[in-house]
Formats: structure tokens, C-alpha cells, sequence
């Protein structure tokens, strides 16, 4: 076995900068590729190049990133769009770092109770999902038009127009979208417009290829572009879309018009932290992405990954320990801090994350993996339900100045709630909640509370150089998979000093407690006795949802990437 050594100082937290408020998500391009102006980076090449087309016009990162966003609502209507929201972290060239919260936010009438029938039990997840009761407040228009107002720089209505051709003119269903549609006809098609729009007479899935136009979605485009975000919260709008998910809600405390009139992007604290030389910012809450990805490498930090290497069983099992440790933690602690107290510098404490790296052992994996007490807190409090689902989608820029935006949007499961409403699916968010608002008699962190926002995973990450210079924007998707993509994703870059897509296509593992994931087709399924000789007896092989991407400073160019999975599912021939 390699040697283990101590290598670095463990991750802190850090203020950012509170000037912007904004959320969304982010992803790379079909293959990678170089732009002199800066660079884009998507999960689909026609919304990646609704951004470029931004920078190609001398806009900002931020103006790219946004046009992505939008482009991406309709290309991408399965994973993200403007009737869900997302998390943006927004860093310059000189090292300041400001994030924006775009995430739902529950109605003013929800309950801890809003998941439980008449006599206390818990629906079921399907009558949760699809309904009205899984719908939280959009925030992805908020969150554009208050990071576009600081940090824009093309017209407001410019940014539209790359989406509003899409919308307008059609674009081709590729296969992604078609295989997402399979099977999804009681989801995706359960308002008739939307069945009208991506399924044929039978039920089945338009065939890929085929041209999708959405005049609909045209529409509501072209108000917001010319009206700004009044036309998606004003009086007006506010009341049609509370209408549409009131009439869909199966108990009181519906959302209303001023539930939507009274959505707010929020400025929040970025967590930041050193590993190796490099500094990572990240998502705080009530996202749980930046600190776990930062509470999993802290805790990798001691051990000489890069001496591991990429193809070491041993290397795979320290990650697995150092998730099941984040995670642990995660379920404890992290919610909306608006509503709970989050232990946030404590989780990121220096001795408190050496503590928790002493636990794992490059031998054998802990019997188990229980939360820890970080320093300054002591409220009792139950871990909470995990939510299942996944969706969302990752986006980059970065511009000529070497600002970097990382944004993840999401409508959280395959097109959300399955409601459609002005030409686009409405979130089905308000199930990343804990659906149990008490366990053994205490609280959950992220039960459900009227104006809260739920927990997520969503973590788009920027990466500084040892030198403090802009080196990537990352992120991911793919439900409570994405802190572990993107902290692979940066150990590849940083400890084995692979390219971005190599980076991006390294294989996954996660733990989920005790039961290990691994993906189906890789070399971890080669190697399971090597896992269990390790500890690691509850090993199951699937593919899990992966959609990762970036965007990386490398020899004098930036260079964009997403996850080579994707590759053959972008196509648009049959």
C-alpha cells in the first residue's frame, strides 16, 4: 500500500462578499472548447451557445450565464428552467466572491405537516410530487434579473433572444430528451398542453428529431424580456400562476399572489476554503453542496491522494469515508439558516474537520458514521428523510476579465411537478424538504415552514490557483449526487492533474450510509472484493444520474467540458 502523509492545512470558512442575490446551475459543452473572449460551459450545445453568442457581443459573465439559463428552459425542460431556481456563485478576477439564492421558497401557508393526510400519516411520494404541494415559489427570473441589475452589462431584452428563437422557431428533440419522456407520460404529460407538446396521439415520446416549437413559452419569454421580472411577479402574473398550482393543491395553504409578489433573491455568505494551495468557494445555505464539498476534501486533505493515483481501491475507499462523514453531517445540520440555526464555521472548523478526518482509516471503513458536535453548537435535533429524486442542471462562464460564474439550476425531478403553466414545468421542489418534521420527538432541521426555502445539494464551486488567480468554475447535477461529483471532479483536476473531461468522466461511488453506489460499467465493479476486503460490504452497481461540467484555465486558454456520459445523448439524428 502507497504511503499516507500529511500534505496541507485544512479548509476554513470565509466571508463573501454580500452585494449580489441569484441562483442558478450549471454545465459544459459536448466536447471541449476554447474561446478567446472567455468560455461557456452547458448540458446542451444549443444553450451553450445562446451564451457565447453573449460574450461574442462583449457581455459579461454574468449576461451569459443568464441567456444559458434561459436557453436551457427550453431545450433542457426535463432538468431546469425559469419554474424552478438555482444558486449562483459569482467570483473576479481579484478574488472577491459573492453568491446568489434563486431557490423556491414554500407558501406562506405551508405547515411542518404539509406532507401528511388528515390522520398523520405521510402521503405517499407520488400524491406529493404530483400535486400542488410539491411546488415552491420560482426563483430563477428573481435571481437573474438582481445579478444582471450589478452585473450585467448587455441589455436585459438581449438575453432573451437566443430562448425566444428556440421557443419560437422550435428545436430538434435530441436523444436525451426523448429517453427522458420514456416512461414519464402520468409526469410530463399530465397537463394536455405539455402532452400536446412532446407526446403523439398514442402517449409515446415524439421521435427524436423532431421539431418542437413552444409559442407558449415564446410568449411568456418575450413579456419578461420586455417587461423584466414584473411580468412573472407583478400583480397580474402573480396571481394566474398562484391560481394554476392553487387549484392543484389538495389541502389549504395554497400558494397565493402574494407568495409570488413577495419572492425575494437573497445575498448570501459564499463558504470558502483552502485545499492544497488551491482556494474553492462555494454555495452556503440553505444549500448543503458547498459544505460538504469542502467538509470532503478538508477531511482527504492528510492523505497523498496523488501518490494513491486515480485507479487505487484504496484512494475510492478515503472518498467513501469522507462522504459518509459530509453527509452525516449534512442531514443533521444544514437547512435554511433564515429558519434554523446552521452551524456553518463550526462544520468548517479547522480541528473540528481534523477530528473528523482522524476518524477514517486508509484500512477499514468505520462501523458506522455518525454525526459530529461541531464547536458552538448544542440544539437537540433529528436528522431528516433524504429526498430521492433528481434533475437540475449546471451551467459556467467566464468572460475576458476572468470573472467566473457557476450556476446550477434546477426544477428538482425530471420536469418537476409535471404542471404546466405558461409553456414551462413548474418546480416540484418543495420535496426536498424533510417530509417527517419531527423524528423520536425533536425537529427537523428541513421540515417544511412556510417562506422557507428547502435544503439542497446544488454546488457550484469556483477554484482560485496558489497564485489567487481564476483557475475553474464547476458543478453538477444529479440530485444528492452533485457535492460528490464536484469534489471528485476537483480531486481529479488538483491531485491527479487530469484534463477537465477526464476529470469530469472519472467514475463515481457514493455512500449512502452504510450501502455503497458504485457505477455500473466501470472498473469498480472488477474491484468489489477489494471494497469489501475494505469494509465496504453493502455494494450495489446502477448508473446514477451524472451531468457534471466546468470550465478550466489550462495553458493560457480557458477550456469547457461536461461529462463525456453525455456524449451520443445530444444527438439529434434518430
Amino acid at each position: 500500500m502507497a504511503a499516507l502523509f500529511l500534505t496541507g492545512t485544512l479548509l476554513s470558512a470565509c466571508t463573501a462578499v454580500q452585494t449580489g442575490q441569484t441562483a442558478v446551475e450549471s454545465a459544459a459543452p459536448a466536447a471541449p472548447q476554447i474561446l478567446a473572449q472567455g468560455a461557456v460551459s452547458a448540458a446542451d450545445p444549443r444553450a451553450q451557445a445562446a451564451g457565447e453568442a453573449m460574450l461574442a457581443q462583449g457581455g459579461t459573465a454574468t449576461d451569459a450565464a443568464i441567456a444559458t439559463m434561459l436557453a436551457l428552459s427550453v431545450v433542457e425542460p426535463q432538468s431546469s428552467g425559469i419554474g424552478g431556481g438555482g444558486f449562483m456563485i459569482r467570483g473576479t478576477s481579484d478574488g472577491e466572491v459573492m453568491s446568489f439564492d434563486g431557490r423556491e421558497t414554500a407558501p406562506a401557508g405551508a405547515v411542518p405537516e404539509w406532507f401528511m393526510d388528515e390522520n398523520g400519516e405521510l402521503l405517499s411520494y407520488r400524491e406529493s410530487v404530483l400535486s400542488g404541494l410539491s411546488i415552491g415559489v420560482p426563483g430563477n427570473i428573481a435571481m437573474a434579473a438582481k445579478a444582471h441589475g450589478q452585473h450585467g452589462k448587455l441589455a436585459w431584452s438581449a438575453l432573451f433572444e437566443p430562448a425566444i428563437k428556440l421557443a419560437g422557431e422550435g428545436f430538434v428533440m435530441n436523444r436525451r430528451l426523448n429517453a427522458s419522456l420514456d416512461g414519464s407520460l402520468e409526469r410530463a404529460g399530465r397537463s394536455p398542453e405539455a402532452r400536446a407538446l412532446f407526446f403523439d396521439a398514442q402517449g409515446n415520446p415524439k421521435p427524436v428529431g423532431t421539431l418542437i416549437r413552444n409559442p407558449e413559452m415564446a410568449k411568456t419569454l418575450r413579456a419578461i424580456a420586455a417587461e423584466g421580472p414584473e411580468a412573472f411577479y407583478g400583480a397580474d402574473a402573480a396571481e394566474k400562476l398562484a391560481q394554476t398550482v392553487k387549484v392543484d393543491t389538495p389541502r389549504s395553504g395554497a400558494m397565493t399572489r402574494d407568495d409570488v409578489m413577495g419572492y425575494e433573491s437573497k445575498a448570501r455568505t459564499a463558504v470558502c476554503g483552502m485545499y492544497r494551495e488551491y482556494r474553492i468557494c462555494g454555495m452556503g445555505p440553505p444549500s448543503s453542496g458547498g459544505v460538504a464539498v469542502l467538509q470532503i476534501l478538508g477531511q482527504l486533505e492528510r492523505f497523498d491522494l496523488s501518490a494513491l493515483g486515480p485507479d487505487s481501491a484504496v484512494t475510492w475507499h478515503l472518498f467513501l469515508e469522507s462522504q459518509r462523514l459530509a453527509y452525516a453531517d449534512r442531514e443533521l445540520y444544514l437547512a435554511d439558516s433564515d429558519f434554523v440555526s446552521v452551524p456553518v464555521n463550526g462544520l468548517l472548523d479547522a480541528d473540528y474537520i481534523a477530528g473528523r478526518s482522524a476518524l477514517i482509516s486508509a484500512d477499514k471503513a468505520m462501523d458506522s458514521a455518525a454525526p459530529g458536535t461541531p464547536p458552538g453548537f448544542t440544539a437537540a435535533r433529528a436528522d431528516g428523510d433524504e429526498p430521492t429524486e433528481n434533475g437540475t442542471s449546471h451551467l459556467a462562464a467566464i468572460d475576458s476579465a476572468g470573472t467566473m460564474v457557476s450556476y446550477t439550476s434546477t426544477v428538482e425531478g425530471p420536469f418537476g411537478s409535471g404542471l404546466f403553466h405558461g409553456g414551462f414545468y413548474l418546480n416540484n421542489e418543495l420535496t426536498d424538504f424533510s417530509r417527517s418534521p419531527m423524528v423520536d420527538g425533536k425537529p427537523v432541521a428541513n421540515r417544511v415552514e412556510g417562506g422557507k426555502r428547502p435544503r439542497s445539494s446544488m454546488a457550484p464551486s469556483v477554484i482560485y490557483d496558489p497564485q489567487g488567480r481564476p483557475m475553474a468554475a464547476i458543478g453538477a447535477a444529479g440530485g444528492s449526487t452533485i457535492p460528490v461529483q464536484t469534489a471528485r471532479a476537483i480531486i481529479g483536476i488538483i491531485d491527479f492533474g487530469l484534463e477537465l473531461e477526464d476529470a469530469l468522466g472519472l467514475p463515481l461511488l457514493m455512500a449512502y450510509g452504510d450501502n455503497v453506489l458504485i457505477e455500473e460499467g466501470t472498473w469498480f465493479e472488477t474491484r468489489v472484493d477489494e471494497f469489501k476486503a475494505l469494509g465496504h460490504a453493502k455494494i450495489g452497481a446502477r448508473k446514477p444520474p451524472l451531468k457534471a461540467g466546468g470550465i478550466l484555465w489550462n495553458d493560457g486558454n480557458w477550456v469547457s467540458a461536461r461529462d463525456p456520459r453525455l456524449n451520443g445523448m445530444l444527438e439529434t439524428t434518430p
